[in-house]
């Protein structure tokens, strides 16, 4: 296969990882203002993250426009390094403490999660791609 149809294979698989990625993160941001008491500011407050009135709505406006620019393929660097931050705490604040119901049950729980994280540090590593508004300034 030629150059061009391995870039455009690349570019493909990379538009489809954002699309998975990105969507994802803009539909948990707006589960959380749809459903506050169960998954935006109230579960913030159950699970001990400080000042749920205020950082559940933060991180749902977060997920909006990060999935959205992720998808959109529009300030990708700047959207998977904030997105890096919001999962890795969710993974810390959520999943790390089911390990003392064992590493599998853990590992079950974080799946999306751990698939999300690795989603993200692909796309940092790789760029947008050439499909994306970005137009392949990185990640041909």
């Amino acid at each position: 296969m030629g150059a061009s149809g391995f870039d455009f294979r690349s570019s493909l698989g990379l538009l489809l990882l954002r699309l998975m990625v990105g969507w994802v993160f803009l539909s948990e941001g707006l589960l959380k203002f749809l459903y506050p008491a169960t998954l935006g500011a109230g579960r913030f407050g159950r699970i001990g993250i400080p000042f749920p009135q205020f950082s559940g709505p933060f991180v749902g406006v977060v997920e909006i426009v990060c999935g959205a620019l992720l998808i959109v393929g529009l300030a990708a660097t700047f959207a998977t390094f904030v997105l890096l931050i919001d999962i890795a705490v969710a993974i810390v604040m959520t999943k790390v403490p089911l390990m003392k119901h064992g590493f599998w049950i853990a590992m079950h729980n974080a799946r999306t999660d751990l698939c999300m994280f690795l989603g993200l540090l692909a796309i940092a590593l790789l760029g947008a791609g050439r499909l994306s508004f970005e137009g392949g300034r990185r990640g041909k």
